[in-house]
């Protein structure tokens, strides 16, 4: 039986705020071409946060603050940073007790869930706070903004309906082989779309396996820099890949397999 309670509205409501996909580029996007108006005045307005880390939230604030003032200043914003182990790792598999992290919540606060890049809990550390939310009967409201994972996906070419997103391929030279090789033959199988991302510093690697291990007919498709003045998707079979530099080793990029 589901243990979960109903959102009592006497308590606050947990927001998923998204951030621009631009943490640690070079160049910074504008956020009002960016992020919807809605989603910066609810992020205005909000006082109580859980996040990856309290510095670069304080930024992502200031940036927001420039568009719409905030409701308090950014020394009184009260901040809570997810465990390291969880931004290093992940939560998606619920090993957090995040009950702790919502007690504004539990007293009527609305509070901001926010990652570094994108939206909060999907291919980021988050969702440990939002099941805690709901077993506690807190509502939550995911806010519109940029997700790396559907933006790349939109613009590859590649199956819509029916994808996978894989999260990070091994590090190890033969692992990530095998394992390219082993989603390159459930993407034949299924049809299925294979997303997966890397540490921006392992770009130019995650290309090279990728161009050597793939079939010459399997379409590869990398979208690179995405929100930003230059963005770039480049998509096709292997076997047409002339260019090795479509992406740099510093900025986040998304990797996509299919037939």
């Amino acid at each position: 039986m589901a243990t979960e309670q109903p959102a009592n509205r006497l308590q606050g409501t947990l927001y998923l705020v998204p951030a621009p996909l631009d943490f640690a580029c070079e160049s910074s996007c504008d956020l009002t071409q960016t992020l919807p108006l809605g989603t910066l005045q609810v992020a205005a307005r909000l006082q109580h946060w859980v996040c990856e880390n309290a510095k670069s939230t304080r930024a992502y604030l200031n940036r927001i603050h420039l568009v719409i003032p905030l409701s308090q200043p950014i020394a009184e914003q009260k901040l809570q940073e997810l465990p390291r182990q969880v931004c290093k790792k992940g939560d998606h598999h619920g090993q957090l007790d995040a009950r702790p992290l919502l007690q504004a919540a539990l007293m009527g606060h609305d509070m901001g869930l926010v990652s570094e890049a994108g939206m909060p809990a999907v291919a980021d550390p988050g969702s440990s706070v939002v099941r805690a939310a709901h077993g506690l009967g807190i509502r939550v409201v995911p806010l519109v903004g940029p997700v790396s994972l559907l933006l790349a996906l939109a613009a590859s070419g590649l199956n819509g309906q029916n994808f996978a997103f894989v999260g990070y391929l091994p590090v190890g030279v033969v692992e990530r082989s095998q394992r390219i090789k082993a989603l390159e033959a459930l993407a034949i199988k299924t049809g299925q779309t294979q997303l997966f991302i890397e540490t921006p510093y392992r770009n130019q690697a995650m290309l090279q396996s990728l161009l050597q291990t793939l079939r010459p007919d399997t379409r590869l498709a990398i979208s690179s820099g995405l929100c930003l003045d230059r963005a770039s998707t480049h998509s096709g079979p292997v076997k047409n890949w002339v260019h090795n530099d479509v992406v740099n080793n510093s900025t986040p990029a998304v990797f996509a397999i299919g037939p």
